[in-house]
């Protein structure tokens, strides 16, 4: 049977849907495995969320994850990452992405190659260099994983660093939008969702990012479809989110999921997680990623209860 560890992970499970001539009639759902408690599984499947009581479960197991995700399915992902954090100065190398925003944030001051650069790779990463060095700022490159892996045998020849992995991380929409109450939880406050970010807001963020350049306010709100999160006690700002909409409408984009130090482990990361998800279903979206990087158990340890798995992973590539 199931335990918590399996929370997040794809299952398979069995269970009795009927009796005919005395024997139990069978049906099998695969998905991945949203809630387990003492009365339900939840897991999400491609049809939507499925409840199955325990007593109707007849076997229950992890299987394998699904295949390694194609070429395409990255390169729509990086895309929607791209469009949800959208740097100020930007520029084609073919299909390359060369993106800046005054230092601020990784993801918005490197190279995101993917697709054809129209020229040879070691020309590609030559101009990557030229154009950084003409801003004045240090070369990066995110290299997506597996997608990427001939760029990254370039850049470990050149002799470029690595910062720790990060993960991208993926869940059906539904998973985040059926009710799952922790059992003996009490309801957290009620999170607003703004079209504009608040001063204290800003100010959480600039804490947790060390500072907030106007470069990074660009990142921050040139999106068209957006909300910031904000659950409040008293009037006093206690957790905050970001919200976006990319990726043709299919994909929400949840960032700078923060909760202040005191105000931790009530379920208000939950909370804002599930206001940007109701939000963001109204809008059409099916599914929902973030980034997060892999060193960040507590963090990680979040995204697997509510169901997030990795699609696949990347490498911030620092020029020697």
């Amino acid at each position: 049977m199931l335990r918590q560890q399996d929370v997040g992970h794809r299952i398979v499970v069995r269970r009795i849907v009927g009796i005919r001539a005395g024997r139990p009639l069978f049906s099998d759902a695969l998905g991945e495995l949203v809630e387990l408690s003492e009365t339900h599984i939840t897991l999400a499947t491609d049809g939507g969320p499925l409840r199955v009581p325990v007593g109707e479960v007849h076997r229950a197991k992890r299987v394998p994850p699904a295949r390694r995700p194609t070429a395409a399915a990255v390169v729509d992902l990086e895309t929607a990452a791209d469009e949800a954090w959208p740097a100020p100065v930007r520029a084609r190398l073919g299909d390359w992405r060369l993106r800046s925003a005054a230092g601020w944030t990784g993801r918005a001051n490197s190279a995101l190659p993917i697709g054809d650069p129209d020229r040879p790779l070691p020309a590609a990463l030559d101009a990557v260099q030229r154009w950084y060095a003409d801003l004045g700022q240090p070369a990066l490159v995110n290299t997506p994983l597996p997608l990427a892996a001939p760029v990254g045998a370039e850049l470990d020849a050149r002799g470029w660093t690595s910062r720790p992995p990060t993960l991208v991380q993926t869940v059906p929409l539904v998973a985040l939008t059926a009710p799952a109450p922790e059992a003996g939880a009490a309801d957290p406050p009620p999170v607003a969702l703004a079209a504009a970010p608040a001063d204290d807001w800003l100010a959480i963020a600039a804490d947790r990012k060390g500072g907030l350049p106007d470069a990074a306010r660009h990142v921050l709100t040139a999106v068209d479809r957006i909300r910031f999160a904000e659950l409040r006690v008293d009037g006093r700002l206690f957790a905050v989110g970001r919200g976006t909409v990319t990726g043709g409408g299919r994909w929400l984009g949840v960032s700078l999921l923060e909760v202040l130090p005191e105000a931790r482990r009530r379920g208000y990361a939950v909370a804002v997680v599930r206001a940007l998800a109701g939000w963001a279903a109204a809008e059409g979206a099916t599914r929902a990623f973030l980034q997060v990087e892999q060193h960040n158990t507590g963090a990680v340890a979040l995204y697997r209860r509510l169901g997030f798995t990795t699609h696949h992973t990347y490498l911030t590539r620092v020029a020697p």
